[in-house]
């Protein structure tokens, strides 16, 4: 009997056996979409910016895409981001998640 002493296949990155198994699938740096929406407010979409430009300083407002829902209740904003780090994604859901104007992060 033989036996095997190679390192055990990492399947979520066979070319790394030895390395645990990634948290994300993401290979930074990436731009990265955020779809945030929230009820129309004229307050929202500076909020949004805000919070977007303290965790991604580098974010361009101007790329923000903003658009009304068909009755005009909800608004849907987009920001294309320059993603560094799960960390840095996760700390920005977290404070996009937690203001009051904002319903969903997607």
């Amino acid at each position: 009997m033989t036996t095997d002493t190679t390192t055990p296949a990492n399947p979520a990155n066979p070319a790394k056996p030895d390395q645990a198994p990634a948290d994300t699938l993401l290979e930074f740096p990436c731009a990265f979409p955020l779809k945030i929406m929230g009820r129309a407010d004229d307050a929202l979409a500076p909020a949004v910016l805000e919070i977007v430009r303290r965790h991604a300083p580098d974010f361009d407002g101007k790329t923000m895409v903003t658009r009304a829902s068909s009755a005009g209740n909800y608004l849907s904003l987009t920001c294309t981001i320059n993603a560094t780090s799960k960390a840095q994604l996760d700390a920005l859901y977290r404070e996009l998640s937690g203001h009051p104007l904002i319903k969903v992060v997607l």
